[in-house]
This record gives structure tokens, C-alpha cells and sequence, in this order.
């Protein structure tokens, strides 16, 4: 299907839930005993959980003492969690039972219906966790912001993403590579299918005209003026983040980062602050889903880990950084350092029903990114 196709065709994700729900939620939820669960868990063997973060390791060493249960962490990128789970899954050799994936639309569309993983939704918590996050199980949203330095800006300097693809910013925006960064091309997509109207809302606003474009829409047009304005490509966030937030600067950089990377003003003097007020969006959230290898021999411990992730106990190490728990009762500490509690209505928040569209249309975004962009 071509570019233009693929972004026409509108949300096409609901038949991958179908394929998902398989057992009753009440029927589950009438059964279900955490302390059953726990003791169940005790009798089985470790379990190994993959996540893309690297407190994923301080996690399982708290959910060891916890239950006396060995949990092992280790951190994958996602990419190559995906590539693990398949391989263990083939050789029937489980080495990963639990997955944290921050690639949904891999978890949604490859792992799941092929029958290399399974989606558990803690009975007793379904009533805390939204219905769009529990099949399958969200267990957090992250977000990456729109970033500034305030040792040189009052504000944000920018109040637009438009403003972005302006000549003044011509080489001065930061972010990682699209083309290595696979939930920056889902977030192209996101926009396009749901929120393509604000995006040339914003366009409109700004430049006090509509947009008149040849592209397949507006969040296209926007994607391209942004790659022709010769943005700083990293490969991880923290250069991006470096770039915008070092001190001593007279030009700083604009940066698109995760809010994790806030962490750093206090571990290395930066100067980041969260751009609010940006329209039509100061940032976007992504999903991690909590899935379970299928063929583990563990399954009671490996449900009792994603127990654990969804309480506030389990999920604090990467609460610190910014990443929200689906459980509504698990709220980001006071002192998380981007501010992006307070800055939620200003996110744009990805479709889980759209997955399938958006594995879909990765490698023509990212053709899309590759043609336009000039260094």
C-alpha cells in the first residue's frame, strides 16, 4: 500500500483486539486471589524480565526481597527484545518471561497473534487501569517533551511546533534519528490518523493563513518542512538532551527528549526546562506493554511481576523519571524533575487501536524522513 494509502485508510487496529480478548474480565476477576497467586509463584523457578530501561535491574532486585522470588533484570532495547522473545519462543528455551516493551505496535501485532506472547491484566486492578490499557496491559505511558534551556530563555522560545520549521531554528533542533527511533515514525502516524486537524490548525495559527500542501496531510507537511530545517539527528537522547540543556550556552538547541532526561539538571547542572504552552502539543506519550512469554514455566511468577509493576511500589524506580503508571491510583512523585504532571493535557497521547496502521506505515514514514531530510 502506498504512503498516501496507508495514512487515508484511518484507524485500523480494532481487529487486533478482537484477536487479543480471549478470556472473560469478570470471570477472571471472580476467581482471582493475590495471595493464591503469590503462593502458586513461590513454588516455581526464576523468572527473567526484559525492559529498555536499565532500572528494570533495581526492580527485580526489590520484587526478589519482596517475595523471595528470583527475578533477574535485564536491559534490551526493545528491538532486540522483540528478536529474543521470538528466537526463545522457536527454540523453546524461555529465558525472558516477562516483557516491558516499549514497542506496541511490535508487541501488538507480532508477538501476540503469532503466539510468542500473551497479554495479563491484574484482575483486582481492572478497576483502577483505564479500559484502552488493559488488553493488552499498558503497564505505563512515557513521555517525550519539547525542551528548552532556561539559563537562556525566560520561556520557551518556541510557542508552535511550526515556529520549528522556521530559518531561525534551521540546524538548531535536536532529536534522535527517526530512522533508528521507531516510535518517532508511530508518533508521525499517530498524528496523521487522529489529530491531523490540529496539526493544520497549528499551521494556521501561526502563519495566519490555511496550509496549502501536496502532501498526504498536514502532519506530513509538517514532518517534511521539519526535516528540510536540518535538525541534529543523535542516537540517544541524552546528546539531545546535552545539546539543549548544557550550560555556559549563548545559542542553545531546541531538543525533543525523553522527560527522563530532566534528571540531568540536577546529575549535570543542565538547564532543561519543559516547553508548555506549545501548540498544538508539548510533547507525546508512548506505551510500554506488559506481556508474558508464551511457554514459560513460570506463569504464576511472571504474573505476580506485572502485579508488582502496577502498584506504586513496584513501578517508584521509574516513576522518578518521569513514566506514568497506567493504575490511576499511582501518582508521579512531587519531585519528578520535568514538571510533565502538571503538563498532561498539553501531551498527545497514543492510539493503542491504531497498532496494526502503524507497524503498517513505519518504512514509508521513514522513506518520507529520509527523502526530505537535508544536513
Amino acid at each position: 500500500m502506498t504512503f498516501k494509502g496507508r495514512i487515508a485508510r484511518g484507524a485500523l487496529g480494532a481487529g487486533v483486539f478482537a484477536l487479543l480478548a480471549t478470556t472473560s474480565l469478570a470471570a477472571l476477576a471472580q476467581d482471582f486471589n493475590l495471595d493464591a497467586l503469590i503462593e502458586a509463584a513461590k513454588k516455581e523457578g526464576p523468572i527473567g524480565v526484559y525492559d529498555s530501561t536499565g532500572k528494570i535491574v533495581e526492580q527485580s532486585e526489590n520484587f526478589t526481597k519482596k517475595y523471595g522470588i528470583q527475578a533477574t533484570g535485564t536491559k534490551v532495547k526493545a528491538t532486540a527484545q522483540v528478536e529474543m522473545i521470538i528466537r526463545e519462543g522457536q527454540a523453546k528455551n524461555i529465558q525472558g518471561d516477562v516483557l516491558l516493551l516499549s514497542d506496541a505496535p511490535a508487541g501488538i501485532v507480532e508477538l501476540v497473534p503469532q503466539g510468542f506472547a500473551e497479554s495479563w491484566l491484574p484482575p483486582d486492578l481492572a478497576d483502577k487501569i483505564p479500559a484502552q490499557y488493559q488488553n493488552p496491559l499498558i503497564i505505563t505511558n512515557s513521555a517525550n517533551v519539547w525542551a528548552y534551556n532556561t539559563e537562556v530563555y525566560d520561556k520557551c522560545p518556541v510557542s508552535n511546533i511550526w515556529e520549528l520549521t522556521d530559518a531561525k531554528w534551521k540546524g538548531k533542533v535536536a532529536m534522535q534519528d527517526p530512522l533508528n527511533k521507531a516510535s518517532y515514525v508511530d508518533w508521525f502516524n499517530q498524528m496523521a490518523l487522529h489529530a491531523d486537524d490540529k496539526v493544520a490548525a497549528a499551521y494556521q495559527d501561526y502563519f495566519g493563513k490555511p496550509l496549502e500542501t501536496t502532501e498526504a496531510s498536514a502532519t506530513a507537511a509538517w514532518v517534511k518542512a521539519l526535516a528540510e530545517n536540518s535538525p541534529l539527528l543523535t542516537d540517544a537522547d541524552e546528546a539531545a538532551a546535552q545539546a539543549a540543556g548544557a550550560p555556559g550556552q549563548k545559542e542553545p538547541f531546541m531538543a525533543l527528549i525523553s522527560s527522563a532526561k530532566f534528571r540531568g539538571n540536577a546529575e549535570s547542572n543542565y538547564k532543561l526546562g519543559l516547553c508548555t504552552g506549545l501548540k498544538p502539543w508539548a510533547g507525546w506519550l508512548y506505551p510500554s506493554v506488559g506481556l508474558i512469554a508464551t511457554g514459560t514455566k513460570n506463569p504464576n511468577a511472571a504474573k505476580l511481576f506485572l502485579h508488582y509493576m502496577m502498584t506504586e511500589e513496584g513501578i517508584a524506580p521509574q516513576s522518578v523519571d518521569g513514566k506514568m503508571s497506567t493504575n490511576q491510583d499511582v501518582k508521579l512523585p512531587a519531585d519528578e524533575p520535568s514538571g510533565i504532571g502538571a503538563a498532561l493535557d498539553q501531551m498527545f497521547t497514543y492510539d493503542t487501536a491504531s497498532a496494526a496502521d502503524d507497524w503498517d506505515a513505519r518504512q514509508d514514514w521513514q522513506d518520507f524522513w529520509r527523502i526530505n531530510y537535508k544536513r
